[in-house]
């Protein structure tokens, strides 16, 4: 069982530059084809500042930092009995190359269900730029798998 007494724990904070190559890389691994994501300017053109970051990249900013490894393993909960759950994205402003963003997270809940046979991570994340402008408010739930457990 994880440690109930973690909720609320602030996670260390991450910070990065939005790289261009990065935005490029992203936007071919994901299948977009639009202009505006891959030529500078297009997105100039299309009354972009540079590159737009496209929806759900910010999210690859604590895996990067590798915050939510190092998480799971104080925790307990081994890599390979974790599943995605789910995620939410509120966008308050644009994002795009060269900005300068912070990743702060915390541990908003840890629940489980099935007799303890699935636990939940809950992690609530905010992600300002480099003017302490909130650009994005992330939501995402962890489910650990403990095979020990008898699901009820």
């Amino acid at each position: 069982m994880i440690d109930t007494k973690h909720i609320g724990r602030q996670l260390p904070s991450t910070t990065f530059e939005v790289e261009k190559g990065r935005l490029r890389f992203f936007a071919k691994a994901t299948g977009e084809t639009r202009p505006e994501y891959i030529d500078e300017a297009a997105a100039k053109a299309a009354g972009y500042r540079s590159l737009p970051v496209p929806p759900t990249f910010l999210m690859g900013a604590d895996l990067d930092a590798g915050i939510m490894f190092t998480l799971l393993d104080e925790l307990g909960v081994p890599i390979g009995n974790i599943l995605h759950g789910e995620q939410s994205f509120t966008y308050h402003a644009q994002v795009c190359a060269g900005d300068v963003l912070k990743v702060d997270s915390r541990i908003a809940d840890i629940y489980q269900k099935k007799g303890g046979a699935l636990e939940f991570i809950v992690k609530d994340s905010v992600i300002t730029d480099q003017n302490g402008v909130k650009v994005m408010e992330a939501r995402s739930i962890i489910v650990a798998r403990n095979p020990k457990e008898k699901a009820a």
